[in-house]
């Protein structure tokens, strides 16, 4: 694969939290032709500062046509899919759900396939696998327990069949817990940081839930790779992204208290989940460590200080911590 910094690139789902960081990552190269998808209604407040280096279409993904009319004009040769809705509790339509996630999918995915392509890289979710009692393996059955997560597994399961049937270079990402710069507030690792920072009452509903958290710096390094690599990449490739170990709620919020100096404690509140009754939550990552010779290069604590780091100088971004449970 030649320089990126080269190729015509296109990212969806930029206003949010991955999409954001992969384009922070893009624009370093001093490419001039990297396009972004945006909505009319998109919050910018992730990319406000580099808009002025990227070209931004106003393209709703549900919309075939218009999705179409601007792949004809962009031609991209690479694509990021990351734009996805669903992914917190607070996003509850259903029907939403189902056409971002899905519809959304497709009507990029074929747009791109008429114009040809050198690399698409799809977002998939750990949502796709349901509740499971060991590391999880892209040959697990998936098993989904929400509407998001059959969404997320139709769209990985369109780019695999597109992938195969065309032989076309194609590949999903299935991302675990990824954490860092510009996630949403009420994530579990913001919500903690931004408490501590303020000295606020923490309040938790599941302590000893687990997930597989992996920094962002090392999400951004597999798409990356992913595209660097496509020629020696096998249609229809699904690789979890993860650090390959699960870590208890409560283990982040004693590894914060330490770095930060927070004084408080943390009260618990809420029913939990059924995924947060699982004592196993985590990646194998055996597959994307052979393909794509990538493993994280960021131990937890050195992610959760670089993250502590941002957060300390970006705070302004963010709005007063609201009084409520957080989510993981």
């Amino acid at each position: 694969m030649e320089n990126l910094g080269k190729m015509k690139i296109l990212v969806t789902g930029t206003t949010g939290f991955i999409g954001s960081n992969i384009l922070r990552r893009l624009v370093k190269t001093n490419n001039d032709k990297i396009y972004i998808f945006i909505r009319q209604n998109s919050k910018l407040w992730r990319i406000k500062d580099i808009t002025n280096k990227v070209n931004i279409r106003i393209v709703d993904l549900t919309d075939k046509e218009q999705v179409e009319n601007s792949i004809s004009e962009i031609k991209p040769e690479v694509v990021f899919h990351c734009a996805i809705y669903g992914g917190y509790p607070f996003q509850t339509d259903q029907d939403q759900v189902i056409k971002t996630n899905f519809i959304g999918t497709v009507n990029l995915l074929e747009a791109s396939i008429k114009q040809g392509f050198k690399a698409f890289i799809n977002t998939g979710s750990s949502s796709e696998y349901g509740i499971k009692s060991k590391p999880m393996k892209e040959t697990d059955f998936p098993d989904p327990v929400n509407v998001y997560g059959v969404a997320k597994l139709a769209s990985t399961y369109y780019c695999r069949m597109s992938s195969i049937k065309y032989n076309l270079p194609i590949v999903t990402l299935r991302l675990f817990s990824p954490y860092g710069y510009y996630e949403e507030s009420t994530r579990l690792i913001p919500y903690l940081i931004t408490s501590m920072l303020r000295n606020k009452e923490i309040k938790l509903g599941s302590p000893d839930a687990v997930r597989d958290f992996i920094f962002i710096e090392d999400a951004v390094e597999a798409y990356i790779k992913s595209v660097n690599m496509i020629d020696k990449i096998e249609p229809g490739t699904i690789l979890n992204i993860g650090s390959g170990v699960d870590t208890m709620v409560i283990d982040i919020f004693w590894v914060l208290k330490g770095i930060i100096g927070y004084q408080g404690k943390f009260t618990v509140q809420g029913a939990p989940r059924d995924s947060d009754e699982l004592k196993v939550w985590r990646a194998n990552i055996n597959r994307v460590q052979t393909i794509l010779g990538w493993q994280p290069k960021y131990s937890l604590r050195e992610g959760l200080n670089e993250t502590i780091k941002w957060f300390k100088d970006n705070m302004n971004l963010y709005d007063e911590v609201k009084d409520a449970k957080t989510n993981i």
